[in-house]
C-alpha cells in the first residue's frame, strides 16, 4: 500500500455509516466554499474550485449543495465564509509521521481537539518543522480503473509534467509537482480519460514499514482524528505491506 495516501485511500474495506459520509460530505462542501472565496465562482477562472466540485461530486454530494457551497464561498448569498488552514505535526506509534491539516473557524478549538484526540490514541505533538521536512507537495490526480490501462494514462500526462502513474489496486494515482496538477489533469480530460479527484497532497520522502499491530494503533489514531469536523486531510508515512494489508483485512471478517 502507498505510504503517502490519505486515510480514507487506504485503509481496508468497512461499512461507511451515515454519520461517517455526512462528515465526508461536511469536508468536501468546506473544500469548494474556501475554493469559491479565494478565486471566485467562475469555473473558468478558477481550476480549485473545479477539483473541489469534481470530487465532492465523484462522492455524490448532492448537486444543490454543491451549488449552494459555491454562492456562500463567493459571498453570492449573505453568508459569510472564513476559514483559516493550519498544519500540526506529530508521531504515531513507533515514530510513525503525521501531519494534520486543518481547516477551521476557530483556531483554540481546533488546536485543543487535535491535542486531546493526540494524546488519547497514543501519539504525540511535535514541533513545527519536525515532521514536515520529510514531506514535499505534489499533485495527485486519481484515475479509476476502467478502460483506459496504465500506458494510456501515461501517455496523456507524460507532456503536462506529470512524474510518475502509480498502480495502486484498484485505481491509478498519477504524481506531479504541485504546479502541475492542473496541466496534468487538463491532459488526462484532453485525451478522454475520466478522474476521481486532484488535489495537493504532502507526500512523505521516506516511509516507515509497519507491522500490523502498529498499523492498528496508527490506524486507530488517524480515525479518530477524522472525526474531528475541523480536521481537512491527515498524511502519514506508513507503509503497509500486502501481508501486513491482508492480516488487517482479516480483522473485518
Amino acid at each position: 500500500m502507498s505510504g503517502h495516501s490519505k486515510w480514507a485511500t487506504t485503509k481496508h474495506q468497512k461499512a461507511v455509516t451515515d454519520s461517517r459520509r455526512a462528515k465526508a460530505f461536511a469536508k468536501l462542501i468546506k473544500n469548494i466554499e474556501v475554493a469559491a472565496r479565494m478565486g471566485g465562482a467562475d469555473l473558468s477562472g478558477n481550476p480549485t474550485l473545479v477539483d473541489a466540485i469534481q470530487k465532492a461530486k465523484k462522492t455524490s454530494v448532492p448537486n444543490d449543495n454543491i451549488d449552494r457551497a459555491v454562492k456562500r464561498g463567493a459571498g453570492l448569498s449573505g453568508e459569510a465564509v472564513d476559514y483559516t488552514t493550519i498544519m500540526y505535526e506529530g508521531y504515531a506509534a513507533n515514530g510513525v509521521a503525521i501531519m494534520i491539516e486543518c481547516l477551521t473557524d476557530n483556531k483554540n478549538r481546533a488546536a485543543a481537539e487535535v491535542r486531546t484526540t493526540v494524546s488519547r490514541n497514543g501519539g504525540n505533538m511535535a514541533d513545527p518543522g519536525s515532521v514536515a521536512y520529510n514531506f514535499h507537495r505534489k499533485g495527485i490526480v486519481v484515475v479509476p480503473k476502467g478502460d483506459a490501462t496504465e500506458d494510456d494514462v501515461l501517455a496523456a500526462v507524460l507532456d503536462a509534467g506529470a512524474e510518475e502513474v502509480v498502480d495502486d489496486g484498484e485505481k491509478f494515482e498519477v504524481f506531479s509537482e504541485a504546479h502541475d496538477l492542473v496541466a496534468t489533469r487538463t491532459a488526462l480530460q484532453a485525451a478522454g480519460i475520466d478522474y476521481d479527484s486532484a488535489d495537493i497532497a504532502f507526500v512523505p520522502q521516506l516511509k516507515i514499514e509497519v507491522d500490523a499491530e502498529t498499523a492498528r494503533k496508527v490506524f486507530r489514531l488517524i480515525d479518530a482524528l477524522e472525526e474531528l469536523d475541523d480536521v481537512q486531510n491527515i498524511y502519514s508515512n506508513y507503509d503497509v505491506s500486502a501481508e501486513v494489508q491482508a492480516e488487517l483485512e482479516a480483522d473485518s471478517e
